[in-house]
């Protein structure tokens, strides 16, 4: 009984040294990853800075820092990642105008139309505006506000507010992963009065400035050929391809620079990968991370 008491008493004494061990090193490999993003986080900001010095005019996706970073061993650790422009994006804060706390009629007829465009249910754009504002009208006429968040389980309530992240989209009822994973490529949530740059927005972004046609998102290889090497389309190309009343509807927005970034840095040490996404916002060169957020797998 002496022995089996004993042996027992390791084999407990053994687990639990076992245990924290393995926990120490998640631990440590968290930090490690973490550590790495921030290395990969300055090694864009040092490229968005030698960018603004040497094309100061315009942002576009055959330049050095929207290439991807190819998986490279440092150590132990494998890290890869990408920058992407989020400047490209259809900006979900825009549907309010800052100067009168109001939905943006025009910004609201360009989500419904990027939402058509998606293979999406416009409804979505109503609500969407309705989580934004800060009156408590429904929008109409897919709108809601208290009344369909306050029935949910658990209850909640709209922010009436700008958002900092997009995924705020799934708060809205019924709305789902599966409809945020066809969206999350087009939107992003920036300040409302920030423009859109036409030489790295997608397709389906750039289509829905137009209320008459489609002609990028009908063939996206010939878009992709012409940004190759250059900004395409330019502000001058759009305004020539859309109508007049198109243009003085989106002219205000457009721009082909861009001041924010998204850093997505992955690393991978043995079994664990840590992903680390900083938003940069690039100001006279400099660029400084506003909003970090992580994972790991």
């Amino acid at each position: 009984m002496l022995v089996a008491l004993v042996s027992i008493i390791a084999y407990d004494i053994w687990f639990s040294g076992a245990l924290e061990q393995r926990r120490a090193f998640a631990v440590l490999s968290l930090e490690r990853g973490f550590q790495y993003g921030l290395g990969g986080e300055a090694a864009v900001a040092k490229l968005l800075l030698l960018d603004s010095q040497n094309s100061a005019q315009q942002d576009y996706l055959a330049e050095d820092w929207a290439q991807p970073f190819p998986p490279t061993e440092f150590g132990a650790a494998l890290i890869e990642g990408r920058v992407e422009d989020m400047q490209g994006r259809f900006n979900l804060n825009s549907l309010i105008d800052p100067t009168t706390g109001t939905a943006s009629q025009d910004r609201l007829d360009q989500f419904r139309r990027l939402l058509t465009l998606v293979g999406l249910e416009t409804k979505w754009a109503d609500l969407t505006v309705d989580w934004l504002d800060a009156d408590l009208q429904p929008t109409f006429p897919d709108g809601g506000e208290d009344a369909i968040y306050s029935t949910q389980m658990p209850p909640y309530l709209p922010p009436n507010n700008a958002i900092t992240s997009t995924s705020e989209l799934l708060a809205l009822p019924g709305f789902g992963i599966e409809r945020y994973r066809k969206l999350e490529p087009f939107i992003t949530a920036l300040p409302a009065d920030v423009h859109l740059n036409v030489c790295t927005a997608p397709a389906e972004v750039l289509d829905s400035l137009s209320s008459t046609q489609q002609q990028f998102s009908t063939d996206k290889q010939a878009l992709a050929k012409q940004r190759e090497h250059a900004c395409f389309p330019t502000i001058l190309y759009m305004q020539t391809t859309i109508s007049p009343a198109d243009w003085n509807r989106v002219q205000p927005i457009l721009s082909e620079k861009s001041d924010y970034f998204r850093v997505t840095s992955v690393t991978t040490i043995g079994t664990a990968q840590f992903t680390l996404y900083s938003l940069l916002r690039r100001n006279g060169g400099l660029s400084q991370p506003i909003l970090r957020s992580w994972s790991n797998d």
